[in-house]
């Protein structure tokens, strides 16, 4: 597969796109190619990639705006915003050790592409909430905006939310606004031990409910427990409820929290060790580390995610998003894959295969078919954007 040299301009991208539009050549679309692994395979003869595409184009720290382009690595754009104690609303999460990939660091263009949101999800809402504006080009060869940068932004068609999560089949993003916020002065962590998954889940479902303003919860049986080293202490599963905040309000919440959750035996993580978890929740490390597993992300209503855990005995996973989000490692077959489907289906949520080899993501639905009310309006959203069909062919659903 040949690289496109490009110039990092959008008329550069809207020139190559629209050239390759008028060849009818389909184009793979990437940044630095971390999440390449995720969904179906591309079968595309030449890449168009934003990797060199980068800097950081507006940054306004008093009106909590940061702009950059598509490949900006993320770790630049979170140094700049933690020198002005600020951070990144969505915690995109590092999935470098789960996906097939470079060594290279994810770009603000793939994390808002693919719509990767962290364990912060739960309480603040997803990556795609939190993008004030973009610019892309179509597979038309057209370049075109979105949103703006002030937070009072309403005006016209909200291109932002369509895009966001596309990965790649609608247009090529070539620049990002997203909306940012102070970052926390400390992270507190408390640790409910022993409990199963369903009384786990109604422990997080009570903290979240609370007035103590959790902004993360998890469960993780002992094998996930123990494969993460904060919490290397564990001896079975454990519950895990944050709090960010001042210092004195995250011990004194925490400590409120543990009395309203009836006791019990707990434990409470300081600053470190609480960053050091959830870095490992949401990159999902807890999972077993055998390369040639599948994985798949469920997503549920939090009551139902133990009935998932259950129904897939041959996987291995944890509960995230207060029990709303199931992370799943496990065989890559047909089978297993099947079993990840009617449970998903069961409990009335959506799946995501995230990992697999090749044979089987191109053999098998990796997110679920679409009503066919809405497929017919996916159908014509893709027309209308890339009415040849060559930007990342087939990645979400097969044919288109």
């Amino acid at each position: 597969m040949t690289e496109i040299a490009i110039d990092p301009a959008e008329t550069a991208f809207a020139a190559a796109i629209a050239e390759a539009a008028a060849a009818r050549e389909p184009l793979q679309i990437r940044g630095n190619g971390t999440k390449t692994g995720m969904l179906r395979p591309v079968q595309a003869a030449r890449t168009l990639s934003t990797s060199g595409h980068t800097g950081i184009t507006l940054y306004s720290p008093k009106e909590l705006i940061i702009a950059a382009r598509a490949g900006t690595p993320l770790p630049e754009i979170e140094a700049a915003l933690a020198k002005n104690g600020q951070y990144l609303i969505g915690e995109p999460p590092d999935l470098s050790q789960v996906l097939p990939g470079p060594p290279a660091p994810q770009t603000i263009g793939g994390v808002v592409a693919t719509n990767l949101s962290g364990p912060r999800r739960v309480a603040w809402g997803a990556m795609r909430d939190h993008v004030m504006g973009l610019r892309a080009v179509t597979g038309r060869g057209e370049v075109i905006h979105s949103g703006g940068r002030v937070l009072k932004n309403v005006t016209g068609l909200d291109l932002c939310k369509l895009l966001t999560g596309s990965h790649g089949t609608l247009g090529v993003i070539t620049e990002v606004t997203l909306k940012v916020l102070p970052a926390p002065e400390s992270s507190g962590t408390l640790v409910l031990h022993g409990l199963e998954a369903e009384p786990a889940v109604a422990a997080l479902s009570a903290a979240l409910g609370s007035p103590y303003g959790v902004s993360a919860a998890a469960w993780l049986p002992a094998d996930a427990a123990m494969r993460v080293p904060a919490l290397a202490g564990a001896a079975g599963s454990v519950a895990l409820i944050r709090i960010e905040d001042f210092a004195t309000s995250v011990a004194y919440r925490l400590d409120r929290l543990f009395g309203a959750l009836g006791g019990g035996k707990a434990d409470l993580l300081g600053e470190a060790a609480s960053r050091s978890v959830w870095q490992a929740v949401g990159s999902a490390l807890p999972l077993p580390a055998t390369p040639n597993d599948a994985i798949w992300r469920v997503s549920v209503r939090p009551s139902a995610g133990p009935a998932v855990l259950a129904a897939v005995p041959q996987a291995q996973g944890f509960l995230d998003w207060g029990g709303g989000l199931v992370w799943l490692a496990g065989p890559a077959t047909a089978e297993t894959h099947a079993a990840v489907e009617q449970a998903a289906r069961h409990t009335g949520g959506t799946w995501t295969l995230l990992r697999a080899p090749g044979p089987l993501r191109s053999a098998v639905r990796v997110v679920p078919d679409e009503a066919e009310p809405l497929a017919r309006i996916t159908r014509r959203v893709k027309a209308a954007f890339d009415p040849g069909g060559i930007l990342n062919p087939g990645r979400i659903y097969a044919g288109l």
